[in-house]
């Protein structure tokens, strides 16, 4: 069997939506991506501040909360190949805490909250990452959350159309918002990467927070 094959008959496992979000909310988090993804690159071919299967983690658990089949599929064979077990992958795309080793959990409690808050945490709550893993390894942390809800956001209509393709559509779900948030997206996508240099070229920082309590 193909991996597309594979894929497909993954995201036929969901037939209703976890979570859904708006057009501006996927544009929104296209803005902070090629940042975040500079981030992760730096640290897997430079720096190794905080490992790849930590990482990893950080983004299954985002996936987690947000529900997205497509990319539960892919980061499940992405974790494998880099020697995570079964037990480990589906512990967290279970939200199960039996794989969470003590010095990552504040980590990973984070990146649920993140997802929870739809991609704009809580500045209390980033800044108790700080203090406990540091200003460098806390921004690697954030940008693994971010990269992995911009890949949920367009990934959960790709679901839900795949399904629709197949004969399975998603309960309260259209044609109409799944192509919107697939074209619209692509569309959107070199506009965001231009607002997000810009933000750069003026020094705006590369994330943003809830700083009501």
């Amino acid at each position: 069997m193909t991996k597309k094959e594979n894929l497909a008959n993954s995201v036929l496992t969901t037939n209703e939506y976890k979570r859904k979000f708006k057009i501006w909310e996927l544009y929104r988090s296209f803005v902070f991506t090629p940042r975040a993804v500079s981030k992760i690159i730096d640290n897997n071919k430079k720096t190794h501040l905080v490992d790849q299967n930590f990482i990893k983690r950080l983004q299954l658990a985002v996936t987690e909360v947000n529900g997205c089949a497509a990319c539960s599929y892919q980061h499940t064979q992405m974790a494998l190949e880099q020697g995570m077990s079964n037990e480990e992958i589906n512990s967290f795309l279970s939200g199960g805490g039996d794989y969470v080793v003590t010095e990552e959990a504040k980590a990973i409690m984070f990146a649920q909250h993140f997802a929870d808050s739809r991609g704009i945490p809580q500045q209390s709550a980033y800044d108790s990452i700080i203090e406990e893993y540091g200003e460098e390894k806390a921004e690697i942390i954030l940008a693994a959350c971010q990269t992995m809800i911009a890949g949920n956001m367009y990934g959960i209509p790709f679901s839900a159309f795949l399904s629709r393709l197949k004969g399975k559509k998603y309960k309260g779900s259209s044609l109409f918002y799944e192509l919107s948030m697939l074209i619209i997206g692509v569309l959107f996508l070199p506009l965001a990467i231009i607002h997000g240099y810009l933000r750069a070229v003026v020094g705006l920082p590369n994330k943003k927070f809830n700083k009501k309590q």
